[in-house]
């Protein structure tokens, strides 16, 4: 599986999550417990103004050379200042529509799953998404 650490950069975050045509890894700190999530959500957020930001200096956000010094002063930032610092997780006893309602309620794409404290896979919307129509709809 797929993970990144703490320490990982930016810019080594966004080329794995390219690379592997995945849309999130698992931050697993030197024990390999999970501290962490970064999404391409999070990849963004910081590329792109909070609403109040853009709404109180609207002008700072249309100058497209300020963006890309952004994303160029942003890539050696490590992935803990970016993370999701306590994200959804399930067990891999949990029922399909459970993991499924919780991407929901929670808007996530993909939730990883703990066994013994460990993560031992990710569940992405489009497994629930076909889970659920196999077995209800035989496909």
């Amino acid at each position: 599986m797929i993970s990144v650490s703490p320490s990982t950069t930016y810019e080594e975050v966004a080329k794995i999550l390219y690379k592997n045509n995945i849309s999130g890894v698992p931050v697993l700190d030197e024990m390999n417990k999970i501290v962490g999530f970064v999404s391409e959500k999070d990849i963004f957020r910081i590329l792109y103004p909070h609403y109040k930001s853009y709404y109180e200096h609207p002008e700072s956000y249309s100058d497209s050379d300020a963006r890309e010094s952004k994303a160029v002063e942003i890539k050696n930032h490590p992935a803990e200042m970016f993370m999701v610092k306590n994200p959804v997780l399930c067990g891999a006893e949990d029922s399909v529509m459970k993991v499924g309602a919780l991407m929901l309620a929670r808007n996530v794409s993909r939730i990883p799953v703990i066994e013994a404290g460990q993560v031992v896979g990710m569940v992405s919307r489009k497994m629930i998404y076909r889970a659920v129509l196999k077995e209800n709809f035989g496909l």
